[in-house]
């Protein structure tokens, strides 16, 4: 395992675009930090962000990992532009040639987005309890610990958006039009909603059901957007006669559902590797 992986970081070590690129994800997610010191100036009335209740704990588990998995598409051109490399430079038919299977290979890549998804995850558990510990009104330890599990559904969106890529990366082979297939993806999962929504089973909830499956769907179902939950949103919206009524939970089965296309990747990627000519 770690021979694997060291010959993965020997590539990313002589890849420039690749660590600016990661440095530069690891910089934005710092950058929520900076929320903290925005204020707004409303006919007179200031009040900043952070003021709030965004960081307050447990709830900036649930913001924080929102907010942070939009970054994600920073380490995704890495790890995309890792598999067209292989291509464009012909290093896999190296790695072959000197001994490596391809289930190696693949295992080698995966291992990657393994190391990348927890680096991550460490990072921003670290940015949170920062911001938490030094903003938050609640800092008991049993209330800093509860809702830790939109960390780990953070960790499994990672794995599987990354683990999608790398597929799309053997898929295609060349960075730009593995990501514009990415955007084409997303836009087909939307479209097909659409017609299932307002075609289809108009009038009833079978259209949400079926899109659950759907590979980005299901990693974006696992941490619902935050908003809706702040008290002066709920207020705001209760003045208006609004009542957000949402799930905001993090389920067992939309973790099994990412893990499940995670699999499928990895093995579409070893078996698209095994019967292409190289």
């Amino acid at each position: 395992m770690l021979r694997l992986l060291n010959i993965e970081f020997q590539k990313l070590r002589y890849n420039k675009a690749a660590k600016v690129i990661t440095i530069t994800y690891f910089v934005l997610i710092t950058f929520i930090a900076l929320i903290a010191s925005i204020e707004f100036n409303f006919g007179g009335v200031k009040f900043r962000i952070a003021d709030q209740g965004i960081f307050n704990f447990p709830y900036i588990w649930h913001f924080n990992t929102y907010i942070a998995a939009w970054a994600k598409l920073f380490l995704a051109i890495v790890i995309v532009s890792m598999m067209a490399n292989e291509y464009s430079h012909r290093t896999l038919k190296q790695n072959l040639i000197d001994g490596l299977s391809k289930k190696e290979f693949i295992g080698s890549k995966f291992l990657t987005v393994i190391v990348f998804s927890i680096l991550s995850t460490i990072f921003l558990i670290i940015v949170s309890m920062i911001l938490g510990v030094s903003f938050s009104d609640y800092n008991e330890f049993s209330i800093i610990v509860s809702d830790l599990e939109y960390v780990l559904a953070y960790f499994v969106k990672l794995v599987g958006f990354f683990a999608f890529c790398m597929f799309l990366g053997i898929f295609v082979k060349r960075s730009a039009f593995a990501l514009g297939f990415l955007f084409i993806w997303w836009i087909v999962e939307n479209i097909i909603y659409a017609l299932l929504k307002f075609k289809v089973f108009k009038g009833s909830t079978i259209a949400e059901s079926i899109v659950q499956f759907f590979p980005l769907e299901s990693m974006s179902n696992l941490i619902k957007e935050p908003f809706t939950r702040l008290n002066f949103i709920q207020s705001a919206a209760n003045q208006l006669g609004e009542n957000f009524q949402k799930d905001y939970t993090v389920h067992w089965y939309g973790i099994i559902i990412v893990l499940v296309w995670t699999v499928i990747f990895v093995y579409l990627s070893h078996l698209l590797l095994k019967k292409r000519d190289l």
